[in-house]
């Protein structure tokens, strides 16, 4: 059984379609925008709650991993629920979650609000994406994915730079207290104006695989997390010692995905599977999941690195911190629905290649020249790694989704988006283990310097991937893979 309606709702307009996608559009920017809006409040959460850098990353790692965790859940949930009632649950835990987080006394109450404001955002992206792949022509994705990656790529890299002009007047929970309004707007818009489209059905959540899909993740990414070891907290002292052993955790985790597919497998012959991984055996598909995760890797662990590195580095302040990173974010945003047309009309390999060698490139120059260069050189380092990023971004998103057959589109989105989670998680996890491993445990400006040139060294080997990947995307011809797709899925793709 699949996970959402096969076929486009038959009562959908045209109309309803453009009212569906700006409502979902805008209530997902808004979502996204907080997987990296306390990326510059890091130093000061710091001094405020007296953890260490290590300690404090899990405000945007807890994020990403819950989101990773929740994902593979939306399929499951979107068929129990349909469009308008899945929206309304996604806004819904995202408003309680930032009403709690402007309200949280202390870290432990911060990081979990920041669970329950991630558990709304993990529903609102796949929502996003099946409906998109299920109401658009198959001849206007590129142009509406382009659109969309408004949202997908420009929310994450606006997120420091909002915040650092909150924070230049007020409080880091004003960072909260400023997008609970907008949350709300959109929540009492999208229930008023979103109409019931998609067909509800009655399916089993397999426990088993969420409690697999839990361990494995989340095991992995504490694992990763505790790298850095050591070091002590802003009040001097030495950090405390971790609960469980990083690891031992890491171990759990791999055993634990290691059965998670096991039991995907043994799911689609006896019932629903909570991830399809048919979805893998395409191609493209995978040439896009892989690329697609180590781009959103890079993008997420530069968008805390960058920050803590012109704060603690460079001296400067958070707002400065964050002005510096709106021109880039502004270009991925302003270049997306220009990279959808191209991609309508050249395909994805035109612009994947060149995206994945740019964001090695960018990378490697800021892994050589950090710890020597200004701010104004990292400003154009940052605009060239947010150019290349939308290169890549769209034609993935739309080429990936595109080779896969129509009943595995929730179940390729829940996928990708799940995953993207996981490897920005694990990312931001790792470079600032390795950051915090070379500066040392009382660094100095050059140490950071050197710590954060080691972050982006990693970065760049994970980049550099990127160029053998992408190699596997192709661009599916509309019309012999719809005509194709019913006869023999597997064979239908026609690529240029």
């Amino acid at each position: 059984m699949p996970t959402v309606a096969a076929e486009p709702h038959p009562v959908t307009t045209p109309a309803q379609t453009t009212l569906v996608l700006r409502v979902l559009t805008v209530a997902t920017f808004v979502v996204i925008l907080n997987e990296t809006i306390m990326n510059n409040a890091i130093p000061r959460l710091m001094d405020d709650f007296g953890v260490q850098a290590t300690t404090a990353q899990w405000l945007t790692t807890s994020f990403l991993l819950t989101m990773a965790v929740v994902i593979p859940m939306t399929g499951w949930i979107m068929q129990r629920l349909a469009i308008r009632r899945t929206f309304a649950l996604a806004m819904g835990l995202f408003a309680v979650g930032t009403t709690v987080a402007a309200l949280a006394p202390a870290f432990e109450v911060l990081v979990a609000a920041r669970v329950v404001q991630a558990t709304g955002t993990a529903v609102m992206i796949p929502l996003l994406m099946t409906t998109l792949m299920n109401l658009v022509p198959a001849a206007d994705r590129g142009r509406t994915m382009g659109n969309v990656s408004l949202v997908i790529a420009v929310a994450p890299a606006m997120g420091p730079a909002v915040s650092g002009l909150l924070l230049r007047v007020g409080s880091w929970r004003l960072i909260f207290l400023t997008v609970l309004p907008i949350a709300l707007v959109a929540l009492w818009v999208g229930l008023r104006q979103l109409p019931e489209i998609g067909e509800r059905e009655d399916s089993a959540l397999d426990l088993l695989s969420v409690v697999l899909a839990t361990i494995g993740f989340g095991g992995l990414v504490y694992g990763l997390s505790g790298l850095g070891g050591g070091g002590h907290t802003t009040e001097g002292g030495p950090a405390p010692e971790p609960l469980v052993d990083p690891a031992m955790a890491a171990g759990v985790a791999a055993l634990a995905l290691i059965a998670f597919v096991w039991r995907q497998r043994a799911l689609v012959g006896r019932g629903d599977p909570l991830m399809d991984l048919r979805t893998l055996r395409h191609r493209s598909f995978t040439g896009a999941f892989v690329t697609m995760c180590l781009g959103f890797a890079a993008l997420i662990s530069t968008l805390i690195l960058l920050p803590m590195h012109l704060q603690d580095g460079l001296g400067l302040s958070t707002l400065e911190a964050g002005l510096l990173l709106i021109p880039g974010g502004l270009a991925m945003g302003l270049l997306g629905p220009t990279i959808g047309r191209l991609y309508d009309r050249v395909g994805a390999r035109p612009l994947v290649v060149p995206g994945s060698i740019g964001l090695t490139l960018s990378l490697a120059l800021l892994t050589i020249l950090v710890p020597s260069v200004g701010p104004w050189t990292i400003l154009a380092l940052h605009v060239l790694l947010s150019l290349s990023l939308s290169l890549l971004f769209t034609p993935l998103f739309t080429a990936g989704l595109g080779a896969l057959p129509q009943h595995l589109y929730a179940h390729g989105s829940a996928l990708l988006g799940s995953s993207q989670q996981v490897f920005g998680a694990a990312g931001t996890a790792t470079s600032i283990a390795v950051m915090a491993l070379v500066a040392g445990s009382d660094p100095s400006t050059a140490e950071l310097a050197k710590g954060a040139r080691a972050g982006f060294a990693l970065l760049t080997a994970l980049a550099a991937v990127t160029i053998a990947t992408c190699l596997f995307v192709s661009t599916p011809e509309e019309d012999a893979a719809a005509e194709g797709e019913a006869l023999a899925p597997e064979d239908s793709r026609v690529t240029r």
